[in-house]
């Protein structure tokens, strides 16, 4: 096992993680069982305890389901509803109640740690009935924690609202809008927060702008800031940079190869940067922020 550390997280009552397991990657019915079993098995015989997915992400509820109830008790399932049940229009209360339903069935499981509306419009945030489905559910002892997932004005809305206890959002080296005022917020509410993306879609990977990949406006705000890794590896700094901010309990990262998912394990377990790289990183977001708000 790696020394990966444990945390609160913030006033729930749960404990994670300080790196969590990206479930997206493992639902692709192209990617076979056993390879599947072997590498949740791995994140769990490398000290991992948080677990997300989502019903968007093909297998993975249910392949997360099968291969965590023997160790059910040891980590914490998060998931993501309001959305693809068939019968119920998206974003109404009861798409959020029989997507909890449909999640418990899925997952196996008699409650579910970490429920998000993922990605979820403020305006129906406005409207309070999609917040009143999952808090009820929450009440009725099949979550345990009522949380938001996503990005800028909407994650400001359920930061503010206090039926969420806890937050998904991008938080990287090029994606630090939420640092300086969402974040804390949600810190001084004791809420829990998720980094996602905290490797920004590793944007080192390109020697030209990707037009059209999920990393090319990280790779342009990457190649502006101009960032300095001091003999780092963008990876090893890019974790551990996103999973020792003091505003973030978790940070999680999706992969199908187990030697990454052994390295992303190894950097985090290296520790946090020391504070000056980490002020040197903040202070080059501040200084280059062409309007980078959070990427969806």
């Amino acid at each position: 096992m790696s020394d990966i550390p444990r945390r609160p997280f913030g006033a729930t009552g749960l404990t994670v993680s300080a790196l969590g397991f990206g479930g997206g990657q493992i639902g692709a019915a192209s990617l076979p069982d056993r390879d599947a079993e072997r590498l949740v098995g791995l994140a769990l015989d490398l000290g991992l305890t948080l677990f997300d997915t989502a019903r968007g992400y093909g297998l993975s509820e249910a392949r997360l389901g099968r291969f965590l109830r023997s160790r059910r008790a040891e980590v914490v399932l998060s998931t993501k509803v309001g959305y693809g049940i068939p019968g119920q229009r998206d974003w109404t209360a009861g798409a959020v109640t029989a997507g909890v339903d449909e999640a418990l069935r899925t997952l196996g499981t008699d409650w579910i740690d970490i429920v998000h509306l993922h990605s979820c419009p403020v305006e129906v945030l406005r409207r309070g009935d999609v917040t009143a489905a999952l808090d009820a559910a929450r009440q009725a002892g099949k979550i345990r924690v009522a949380a938001y997932s996503g990005e800028n004005e909407p994650l400001a809305h359920a930061i503010a609202d206090p039926r969420f206890q806890g937050v998904q959002t991008s938080v990287n080296l090029a994606d630090q809008r939420g640092l300086d005022n969402a974040l804390p917020q949600a810190q001084a509410r004791g809420m829990g927060v998720i980094a996602k993306r905290p490797v920004a879609n590793a944007p080192w990977r390109f020697d030209t702008r990707p037009y059209g990949d999920y990393a090319d406006e990280y790779w342009h705000r990457w190649q502006t800031m101009r960032l300095d890794p001091r003999g780092l590896d963008w990876q090893d700094l890019a974790l551990r940079f996103a999973a020792f901010l003091p505003e973030v309990h978790s940070c999680i990262v999706g992969t199908v190869n187990p030697d990454h998912l052994r390295q992303n394990a190894a950097a985090v377990s290296r520790g946090p940067l020391p504070a000056d790289h980490v002020a040197a990183i903040r202070q080059a977001f501040r200084d280059h922020d062409e309007d980078w708000e959070g990427l969806t």
